[in-house]
């Protein structure tokens, strides 16, 4: 199975791409499905939807793809008008008609110690008729980043394909092997299969795109003040680290502190995300702020900004992404935060070297560094929400991934440990990891932060 890099990056809306965008996918794709005779539908969430859900926002995600909202495009005033249809007029309304009873509280199910038998993410929907018979049902999973499966475990609604690409590959020696052949950059590798699906002047723009809906994220949220939402009473901290940062570079131009800046940049995206803004998934809404923030570090603090670069670093994070995908998991649920995390900061180590003139051999030694720093990162969000430690986890996957690049950018790019075999290693922690650390808010800081302290 290939796939292509827009589906690794794609908009949607926050707080969750497993919890959130996968889910308002997967009702989407059910709406399209319902019988003529549908009265009334239910949502039944499975395992980690269940557990955190309701701090993820997964009953709205629900309503929102029940009301045909897509997260690549819904609007605040959208999300508002569904939530208020539902909530306050028990009712589900699509193409500007009412169509369906819907009562939230009663037809959105969390069955907290129940599973579905693929993956911790599962969901099913079920359709009634007017005399309360079940009609229609189809289940789904959220496999972390957005994607979606249905009950067999094929994707959903994805560029994915079995098309024949020029360069296929499933493990990072298979890619470099590639670009040995060919004599070619992995961008430039990665190009050339992205245009099995589109035209030139397509991917480029919507590479383009990705960027600007990934630097609008970081903008708003060093501009935009306030407490997020959930209950933690968590106030946004990169409006006034940005203000400071500012002041300091006006007075001293010639210090540039690259640890503050990355951190700002990606708290910055997160608490966008936290908020349920319009993020870029890279690889996932939980990692969102760490690929952002590298590339805007480079852009506005060591190099002027070029297409070129910004397409570069996209398709090689995009291509060690996909290497995760396949090879491994994208899913905390299922692996912890090393698959979110942890592939971010791999992902942005790799694209940094890559358009810093690394070799090949530099750049797989970068992602690999990326990752092997972060093996073992557990999902333990406190009140299940994405902010604590989500929102700081992210800095630290920036500075991480910048360190991992100047690493591998000061030695020749051999190393003893491959990507692939971090990739395994990484997948195989995460079986071996207990549940209560892999996204149930169960165990670790979720714990312990409600625990007293002798």
């Amino acid at each position: 199975m290939a796939h292509s890099v827009l589906d690794l990056f794609s908009i949607g809306i926050g707080p969750s791409s497993s919890h959130t965008v996968g889910p308002m996918r997967a009702a989407w794709q059910f709406l399209q499905s319902l019988p003529p005779d549908t009265s009334r539908v239910i949502c039944e969430l499975y395992g980690s939807l269940a557990l955190t859900g309701r701090g993820h926002g997964t009953q709205n995600a629900i309503i929102f793809g029940l009301s045909g909202l897509r997260p690549e495009t819904v609007t605040p005033s959208e999300q508002a008008a569904a939530i208020t249809q539902a909530y306050h007029h028990q009712q589900l309304s699509y193409d500007d008609r009412t169509f369906l009873t819907f009562s939230p509280d009663k037809d959105i199910v969390f069955l907290t110690s129940e599973l579905m038998p693929l993956h911790a993410n599962g969901l099913m929907f079920k359709a009634y008729n007017a005399h309360n018979e079940e009609i229609h049902s189809q289940g789904y999973y959220s496999v972390g980043g957005g994607f979606i499966c249905d009950e067999s475990g094929t994707p959903v609604g994805s560029d994915s394909t079995s098309a024949d690409c020029p360069f296929p590959f499933c493990s990072a020696a298979e890619l470099i092997k590639h670009c040995r052949q060919a004599q070619c950059s992995i961008s430039q590798l990665i190009w050339q299969n992205e245009r099995c699906w589109r035209s030139e002047s397509d991917l480029k723009q919507g590479l383009l795109e990705v960027w600007n809906a990934m630097n609008n994220s970081i903008e708003s949220g060093l501009h935009t003040e306030g407490v997020l939402p959930g209950g933690l009473a968590v106030k946004r901290r990169a409006p006034k680290l940005f203000e400071a940062l500012v002041k300091t570079k006006q007075a001293q131009p010639v210090k540039t502190d690259i640890l503050d800046w990355l951190s700002v940049y990606a708290m910055a995206v997160n608490e966008e995300n936290a908020a349920g803004g319009k993020v870029v998934t890279a690889p996932t809404n939980g990692a969102a702020g760490i690929i952002p923030a590298v590339l805007k570090y480079y852009i506005e603090h060591l190099a002027p900004r070029q297409e070129q670069t910004i397409i570069d670093y996209l398709l090689t994070a995009g291509a060690i992404g996909i290497l995760y995908k396949e090879g491994a998991s994208l899913s905390a649920a299922e692996v912890g935060c090393q698959g979110e995390v942890g592939v971010a900061c791999s992902m942005a180590a790799g694209a940094l070297t890559a358009i810093q003139g690394g070799s090949i051999w530099q750049v797989e030694n970068a992602a690999e560094i990326g990752m092997e720093h972060n093996l073992g990162l557990t999902c333990d969000p406190v009140g299940g929400l994405v902010q604590i430690p989500c929102i700081e986890r992210n800095t630290m996957g920036a500075v991480k991934a910048v360190n991992a690049a100047r690493l591998a950018l000061n030695s020749d790019g051999r190393h003893v440990v491959s990507l692939d075999k971090v990739i395994a290693t990484m997948m195989r922690t995460g079986k071996d990891m207990q549940h209560q650390y892999k996204e149930t808010s169960l165990g670790g800081l979720a714990i312990q932060v409600n625990t007293p302290e002798c």
